[in-house]
C-alpha cells in the first residue's frame, strides 16, 4: 500500500482546513437542495449525447456553490461541471465542482448521488469533500491528514485476492458509439472478481473504494469533476492512485484506477489483457 500525498506546508495547511470548512458548507446547502427536489418534477435536458442528461437542479447547485466562492475566495479559480465560474491558470487555490455526480440517477429517483468539491493547491489536489445526501454521509479529505466519514477515520480493506474483491466501474457517455466503450474490461472482471457493481457516481466509488466498502474502482472518459474530490480520498485512506498504465492519475480524470493497494498490480493486469 503507497504513502498518501506529504503534508501540506503549514500555512497553507491552515488554509485548506478553512477550505475544507467551506467546501463542507456548501455542499450541504447544496446537498439540502438536491434532497427538497428529489423525486419532484424537474426539468430534465440532454447534453452530448441522449444518456447525458443535466437537469434544472444541477444549474441551481452549481449556482449555489459558485456564489458562495465568489463571496469567500473572489480570487480562487473554479471550474464547474455546468459552466459557471472562472477556470485560469494565474490562481494559487482551484475548485472542482460536479453539483450533482450522479444527474441520472438523480432525474430518475434512484438514490445513487452526491455533491463533490475537489481544491487543487498549485496544481495538487489538496482538499476533497463528497456529500450524498440522501445518507447524510459527509466524506472529507485534506492532504497529509487523512480521510474520514461523519468524522470517522477512513482506511481501505487489506483484501490482497482479486478473486474475494468486490470492484466498481462506469461507462461513459458516449459507449453507444465509441469502441473504447469499457464492455470488454467489464467481462473481464466479471470472470476475475468476486462482484461488479456500476452505480453511476465516480466521486461515490472512490469514497466507497476509500471506506473499505469497494476493494478496487476503474475507469475511462472521466472529467477533472468527476474525480477530484474521490482521488485525494483514497490516497488518504491508504489506497492506490493512477492511470491504467501505473502512473499517476492525469488532472484531466481521463482515465482512473483506485485500489486499497494490494489489488491495484491485479487490477491493472486485467486492464491490459
Amino acid at each position: 500500500m503507497t504513502a498518501g500525498p506529504s503534508a501540506l506546508a503549514a500555512a497553507v495547511r491552515n488554509e485548506a482546513l478553512d477550505l475544507r470548512t467551506l467546501a463542507e458548507r456548501l455542499a450541504r446547502e447544496a446537498g439540502a437542495l438536491q434532497r427538497e427536489k428529489y423525486e419532484t418534477r424537474i426539468e430534465i435536458r440532454t447534453k452530448s449525447a441522449s444518456i447525458d442528461l443535466v437537469t434544472e437542479v444541477d444549474h441551481a447547485c452549481e449556482a449555489l456553490i459558485v456564489a458562495g466562492l465568489h463571496e469567500a475566495r473572489p480570487d480562487d479559480a473554479i471550474l464547474a461541471e455546468e459552466g459557471r465560474g472562472e477556470d485560469r491558470d494565474d490562481a494559487r487555490w482551484r475548485w472542482i465542482i460536479d453539483p450533482i455526480d450522479g444527474t441520472t440517477n438523480y432525474a430518475h429517483g434512484y438514490p445513487r448521488f452526491c455533491v463533490s468539491i475537489g481544491v487543487e493547491y498549485e496544481g495538487e489536489r489538496a482538499v476533497g469533500v463528497v456529500y450524498d445526501p440522501l445518507l447524510d454521509e459527509m466524506f472529507i479529505a485534506v492532504r497529509g491528514e487523512g480521510a474520514s466519514l461523519n468524522g470517522r477515520r477512513l482506511h481501505v480493506t487489506q483484501e490482497s485476492k482479486l478473486a474475494n474483491a468486490l470492484v466498481a466501474t462506469g461507462f461513459a457517455y458516449d459507449v453507444r458509439r465509441s469502441a473504447q466503450d469499457n464492455i470488454n474490461h467489464f467481462i473481464a472482471f466479471v470472470k476475475h472478481a468476486r462482484a461488479i457493481r456500476r452505480d453511476g457516481s465516480a466521486a461515490l466509488d472512490l469514497c466507497y473504494v476509500a471506506a473499505g466498502r469497494f476493494d478496487a474502482y476503474w475507469e475511462l472518459k472521466l472529467r477533472p469533476w468527476d474525480v477530484a474530490a474521490g482521488l485525494l480520498m483514497v490516497d488518504e485512506a491508504g489506497g492506490r492512485t493512477s492511470d491504467l498504465s501505473g502512473g499517476p492519475p492525469q488532472r484531466s480524470g481521463f482515465e482512473c484506477v483506485a485500489t486499497n493497494g494490494p489489488l491495484h498490480d491485479q487490477v491493472l493486469a486485467i486492464l491490459h489483457t
